[in-house]
């Protein structure tokens, strides 16, 4: 397996590297230098579908705090920890156990434990909760009792994510030849939702059937991913049907998984990627994925400049809500 490098990937989906995309520029007052940005985010998600970003702005306190506050909860008791599982609280939010979700069609299973929650004001007052204006994904936020900080650690990191996420959606709207505000109205109320991860050792694994995290593409426009240092466990696969690492990289985090949702709204010309993720080390490995939607009474459909008599609209337009809610139903296999 190849390692990351600042390499320019090749045209035709066969990279063997992942892109390196210093977002310093993004900032800048300077409308052809962020154009010229977008324009490397335009190549990175045509040809990869993943990049990684530097200067993305988030503290290093910032997730430190988060794993701590992560490592904490994962260690609770089982027990304790089912007391908010996602099913008995609205659209799943709260835990999740390993092995009840199983992303990929023949696999036995999806190694890995998760929380889920989604937008609310930042405050240190746990009442204060998000409103329910999410539609189809309607629910706020459940909270452990301990560890006493995992609420406002999460959400400290929620909020600086979502500021990357945000200026990101303005680059992608320039990479699309579109207005840079082109996406501002279509993400209002913040429709992102957020899992922190732990994926347990499997460093003796003989079963293929059992990964952390099954092959799959990301169900909606574009993820942001923290993974911790040191650990590899997350792969890409590429045109010729490799599986190429993406390790962590000091002061970086991944633009991940073109998302399902920007690959139709793209019509196609944003790729979105297959990836997965396999512990085969001997310690725990905890990660943090901030999954951006619009506001989910969007309607996703493929966008003017992405649609030509060369390559008509593919796709019918879907609520973004209703498109997730689909999603997530058919990953837990609910009815």
């Amino acid at each position: 397996m190849s390692q990351s490098s600042e390499a320019t990937p090749v045209c035709d989906g066969a990279f063997e590297s992942i892109p390196i995309i210093d977002l310093e520029d993004a900032f800048s007052q300077d409308e052809p230098t962020r154009r010229s940005l977008a324009q490397q985010i335009r190549m990175a998600c045509k040809n990869v579908g993943f990049f990684y970003v530097k200067n993305h702005g988030i503290s290093q306190d910032c997730l430190d705090k988060v794993l701590n506050a992560n490592k904490e909860y994962y260690s609770l008791s089982a027990d304790e920890k089912m007391k908010l599982h996602h099913k008995i609280v609205p659209n799943f939010r709260g835990y999740c156990p390993p092995m009840e979700a199983n992303i990929q069609p023949g696999n036995r299973g999806d190694f890995h434990e998760g929380f889920r929650i989604g937008w609310e004001e930042r405050s240190e007052d746990p009442r204060i909760q998000s409103t329910s204006r999410d539609g189809a994904m309607a629910g706020v936020n459940v909270w452990p009792d301990q560890p006493a900080d995992f609420r406002i650690a999460c959400m400290d990191y929620y909020h600086a994510a979502l500021a990357v996420g945000k200026k990101l959606f303005g680059l992608f709207a320039l990479a699309l030849d579109l207005p840079e505000t082109y996406f501002d109205d279509k993400t209002l109320h913040s429709a992102a939702t957020m899992r922190t991860l732990h994926y347990p050792p499997q460093p003796h694994a003989l079963d293929d059937k059992i990964l952390g995290i099954g092959a799959h593409t990301d169900f909606v426009c574009f993820t942001i991913l923290w993974q911790q240092a040191d650990i590899q466990a997350l792969q890409v696969l590429n045109s010729h049907q490799q599986w190429i690492n993406v390790p962590p990289l000091p002061g970086t985090l991944i633009v991940k998984f073109l998302g399902d949702q920007l690959a139709r709204w793209t019509n196609d010309v944003f790729k979105s990627t297959v990836h997965r993720a396999a512990n085969r080390n001997a310690v725990d490995r905890y990660s943090i994925a901030l999954f951006f939607s619009t506001d989910y009474e969007v309607n996703i459909e493929p966008i003017c400049t992405c649609v030509s008599a060369e390559s008509p609209a593919k796709y019918p337009a879907i609520a973004a809500g209703e498109y997730v809610k689909q999603r997530l139903t058919a990953m837990y296999n609910e009815s």
